[in-house]
């Protein structure tokens, strides 16, 4: 019997176009050590038993939703899952107000009541940090329907995990998302471990492949390059926004901390993650790039670190000062009016 192969949508990752310009390889830069610094300090405060709950640190992914979101224009939408403080603060979140979330105070942005994993914020169209695995892929598609609906010429930029991809609700999704066309950007952050298994351990074949099926091109980028992250969402959004319908894209990444602040992270050897961090980690290597390259100089490298140090200290400071919630807030947000 003879035997039809379908062809794949299987398509390279984009070359990576000349270097943005010396404002945007700043503004990358700062941001990327933004996040690294306030992760890094949320650490601390975690430590210190300030802030509770569960807490999933980005440390080491910052290339991934930087590039993302300078692709990204006024009125995209934004959703991801409970790795979701870089997020956060890529969408234009005041530190003060995420780290006041953190630490469960009257200041933060859900009044201390969403906690690490559920914060939202109307006002820069981001809508969560989900603590369930894969459950924000729905919603994701939903914000895209809506923007096709209102007609507004919007994207939604829906981000999840290795682990999530595995979930049946997300190809539910995938086949609705490409029936109907929806401006959506499914981003899979695959930081090599899902919790504490690994990932070629736990799927098979490739994940930028998943929507195939249903005719979604996909791409595998280098997730630890901000610039090939932006090059590739940049086609991506292209495609999406003259639309097309949805895209896929397999960011390569990494974690340098456990999967939250309880765990050991036994899984994996030190070696491996010291061999990614001394070779390919984010903002060491577009530091390096910056210098190289002429574009600035280690002193003026050396004022960003100081502001991004006073800002989260500023944020910190705030987080722990600010009142805690009073007891009537347990009655307010819990049913909407329509």
């Amino acid at each position: 019997m003879a035997v039809t192969k379908r062809r794949s949508t299987r398509t390279a990752a984009p070359a990576a176009p000349a270097l943005p310009s010396k404002d945007e390889l700043i503004r990358y830069y700062r941001e990327m050590l933004l996040i690294r610094r306030f992760e890094e300090k949320a650490g601390q405060l975690y430590g210190m038993g300030l802030i509770g709950g569960f807490c999933h640190l980005y440390i080491g992914q910052e290339a991934v939703v930087v590039g993302i979101q300078a692709a990204m224009r006024e009125g995209d939408s934004v959703i991801t899952s409970y790795r979701d403080h870089g997020h956060m603060l890529a969408c234009g979140m005041e530190s003060r107000g995420v780290m006041a979330e953190l630490t469960g105070r009257a200041g933060g942005y859900s009044k201390g009541k969403g906690g690490s994993m559920h914060m939202f914020s109307r006002e820069k169209r981001f809508y969560g940090g989900h603590g369930i695995v894969a459950a924000q892929v729905p919603i994701g598609a939903g914000l895209g329907f809506a923007h096709k609906y209102l007609g507004d010429g919007g994207l939604n930029a829906c981000y999840m995990g290795d682990g999530a991809i595995n979930q049946g609700q997300v190809y539910e999704t995938f086949n609705m998302a490409a029936l109907w066309k929806l401006p959506t950007l499914f981003v899979i952050e695959n930081n090599k471990y899902a919790m504490g298994t690994a990932q070629a351990r736990a799927s098979a074949g490739e994940l930028f492949e998943r929507g195939s099926a249903y005719g979604i091109p996909g791409y595998q980028v280098n997730g630890m390059d901000v610039l090939e992250v932006k090059a590739a969402a940049d086609k991506a959004v292209a495609h999406i926004r003259a639309g097309n319908g949805p895209v896929i894209l397999e960011m390569k990444t990494y974690r340098y901390r456990g999967h939250s602040m309880s765990d050991p992270a036994k899984y994996r050897t030190k070696e491996e993650v010291n061999k990614m961090r001394s070779e390919s980690d984010p903002i060491d290597n577009l530091k390096k790039l910056l210098l190289d390259q002429g574009i600035t100089d280690e002193e003026a490298l050396k004022v960003i670190d100081r502001e991004v140090k006073d800002i989260v200290t500023d944020a910190a400071e705030f987080a722990t000062t600010s009142p805690e919630p009073d007891p009537s807030e347990l009655w307010t947000d819990v049913l909407v009016e329509a």
